[in-house]
């Protein structure tokens, strides 16, 4: 008699899944339901750490918490539900709904970029939590760099042509100012997102 030997390391339940994913569904909700309120929760946490705005004399682009609220809604939601947080985000933003940084709306300003980006950055959010890269402090902050990166490669196209400057302009008013908040934002989710993890874990044993 033999006796099958594992291929590789044994995996947890947890390793695919998102936070989202763990939260109880109410028997008189339908999944859809649930769905939906994750999303219009997502959008109401991004808006609201948006308005934790601070311009900056030397930038037309300010500082704000709104990068933090879509990468963890997109990590905690997942690829789908966080992309249509921030999609739902964006939208009505651009129909006039104050909810961008400092009350802002609309789309004709130099950080708008920014926000188009938000979109493929909780994307990849979640992409990269459904693949246990949120469980982790090293590789919560692996998460927030690359979405970082998008959010970057949206932000300043945008701000060149808004602004009619060349590249280094740009980099010089759309990316060195942000670098230390953005060190900050990863350290804070790399705590975060694996904390609540461990949590869960204790809480399931």
């Amino acid at each position: 008699m033999s006796t099958a030997l594992p291929l590789g390391p044994s995996r947890s339940p947890f390793d695919s899944l998102v936070l989202a994913d763990l939260l109880p569904r109410p028997v008189a909700l339908s999944r859809t339901a649930v769905d939906t309120l994750l999303v219009l929760t997502g959008t109401l946490v991004v808006t609201v750490l948006a308005q934790v705005a601070v311009p900056l004399p030397f930038t037309p682009v300010p500082i704000s918490l709104a990068t933090l609220g879509v990468l963890l809604t997109g990590a905690a939601l997942g690829t789908t539900r966080g992309s249509l947080s921030v999609a739902l985000y964006v939208l009505v933003g651009m129909l006039g709904a104050p909810v961008y940084g400092d009350g802002g709306s609309g789309w004709a300003f130099a950080s708008f970029g920014y926000i188009l980006a938000y979109l493929p950055a909780a994307a990849l959010a979640g992409h990269l939590a459904r693949r246990g890269q949120d469980k982790t402090p090293l590789r919560s902050v692996g998460l927030v760099l690359l979405a970082s990166v998008v959010v970057y490669a949206g932000g300043v196209p945008w701000l060149m042509a808004f602004l009619d400057v060349d590249l280094a302009t740009a980099l010089r008013l759309g990316v060195a100012p942000f670098l230390v908040g953005d060190t900050v934002k990863a350290l804070l989710i790399a705590g975060i997102l694996p904390t609540t993890w461990a949590l869960v874990r204790r809480a399931r044993r």
